[in-house]
């Protein structure tokens, strides 16, 4: 409850470059809180022993046990997969890397906002300080008090560079985060493509044909 009325006060002391820079905040906890539900959801969804065991079936030969494994999951591994199977006559390879791209896509979803509320807050919070300081100088000769009048000033002034420094900060590691995660899903995707395509055309020397497999209607 203090603490509360701590930053009540001290919001208010920041003057009305506070309200933009409360907007950001809000803004850029909503796309957090998004993109650790999405990551949440990614993470649960995939299923590695399903990973192996498509690829011995594919390496195998074994084209439609593979297919009913990726059509009955929602791993994006396997959906993936399903989607190259599905164009196994065109081009699977092609049909899997847009699969990919369009999940990485997914990934990097509102991450803009993060990377404005890094750089704008800040500078937010700058104006802020300068709009105040000006505001104290206007004291500077009007009383005794101007010294004290401007010191406070200044002090207060300073609070809106604070609150942007903090709002940057609090964006920057989750945002570094993020982008380190979609990293890491693109190399593993990669590397997935590349070993499916490997395992297919290993099949396809020891005569076992891809055919193109229709996706299940609902």
């Amino acid at each position: 409850m203090i603490t509360s009325q701590i930053l009540i006060e001290y919001f208010h002391k920041g003057g009305p470059i506070m309200w933009p820079m409360l907007l950001l905040f809000f803004m850029a906890l909503c796309v957090i809180l998004d993109r650790v539900i999405w990551w949440s959801r990614l993470r649960a969804s995939i299923k590695k022993t399903l990973h192996e065991q498509s690829r011995e079936l594919l390496g195998n030969g074994n084209f439609d046990q593979a297919w009913e494994i990726s059509a009955k999951n929602q791993d994006p591994f396997l959906q993936n997969l399903r989607d190259g199977m599905q164009h196994a006559s065109t081009s699977p390879l092609a049909a899997m890397q847009l699969h990919a791209s369009n999940l990485l896509e997914k990934s990097e979803a509102r991450l803009w906002v993060l990377s404005t509320v890094i750089t704008l807050a800040p500078l937010l919070g700058l104006l802020g300080t300068v709009v105040g300081i000006m505001g104290s100088f206007s004291f500077v000769g009007n009383d005794q008090l101007a010294v004290t009048k401007v010191s406070g000033g200044i002090a207060e002034a300073l609070i809106a560079t604070a609150a942007g420094l903090c709002i940057a900060i609090m964006c920057l590691l989750p945002f570094n985060f993020f982008r380190k995660q979609t990293s890491l899903l693109r190399g593993r995707l990669e590397h997935w493509i590349n070993h499916v395509e490997l395992l297919i055309g290993a099949a396809k020397n020891h005569g076992h044909d891809l055919v193109e497999f229709k996706a299940p209607r609902n």
